[in-house]
């Protein structure tokens, strides 16, 4: 193992299927993919792989947006995005003396603004891994996350996630769901990751009741993002045997929360 790893980095490595013998972590996060990660496939991963969306992601594109598709005034703004994340992972907020040193996944981090707010509610000893494909958006992660934080980045497959089985205490998926290519792939590998008895959370896209299918259909086709009907998280969650669920809707996004058995 290299010397240069340390903390959570090093702690990173203990939770994948096949640690590399060399890892590569010279650019602040440990990259599985290297040169030979495919193309994106869709134009909506092409835009979260650009160099500019990184600058702009966490102070306009997604407050602004995420915001105002959430129905703001009304909805939640980032910051009770945030808290509700960490209260329905089982997690504390910040400020609070004892919090759990839970181990919790970022699926599809971006630039870890989430990772960043989930860290905040586990103590020293907990974890916080962002997994994302975009070496853009980590690098800015990784610039904006403050030495110190018990935060590691990796750059992997959010759909063949390179985790051992039930490596996690909790999972996160906030804003991405809606881009993969097989979506529910991705869900059987955030199940398979995660500890029986631990909580998953998602936030991703809400079709309105009265839009088409064959419209949703085409968007996807045209730019690859779906939009998820009101039951189609809810259901998927049950059909894997989840419990506990908890479910919000907002004009054009929801959030659904649940327990693996």
């Amino acid at each position: 193992m290299s010397k240069t790893l340390r903390g959570p980095a090093e702690r990173t490595l203990e939770l994948l299927r096949e640690p590399p013998d060399e890892p590569d972590v010279s650019a602040g996060y440990l990259d599985l993919l290297g040169a030979s990660a495919k193309k994106s496939p869709s134009l909506a991963q092409s835009v979260m792989e650009s160099t500019f969306l990184p600058r702009i992601y966490e102070k306009v594109w997604r407050p602004i947006g995420f915001n105002l598709a959430k129905g703001w005034p009304l909805g939640p703004d980032t910051a009770e995005e945030h808290a509700m994340a960490r209260d329905w992972l089982g997690l504390s907020q910040p400020g609070y003396a004892s919090r759990p040193p839970a181990t919790v996944l970022d699926v599809a981090c971006g630039p870890g603004n989430v990772t960043r707010a989930l860290a905040a509610g586990v103590g020293a000893a907990g974890l916080v891994v962002g997994l994302d494909a975009s070496e853009t958006m980590l690098t800015r992660a990784v610039a904006d996350t403050p030495h110190g934080d018990p935060v590691a980045y990796v750059r992997g497959d959010a759909v063949d996630l390179p985790f051992r089985d039930e490596a996690f205490d909790a999972v996160c998926c906030f804003g991405a769901l809606y881009l993969f290519e097989d979506p529910w792939a991705a869900l059987d590998g955030m199940t398979r990751v995660l500890k029986p008895g631990g909580n998953l959370i998602i936030l991703t896209s809400r079709r309105p009741l009265p839009t088409p299918r064959l419209g949703a259909d085409l968007l996807r086709r045209a730019t690859g993002f779906t939009a998820f009907g009101d039951r189609e998280i809810t259901r998927a969650l049950t059909d894997r045997g989840y419990t506990a669920l908890r479910h919000r809707r907002y004009p054009l996004m929801q959030v659904a929360a649940a327990r693996r058995p």
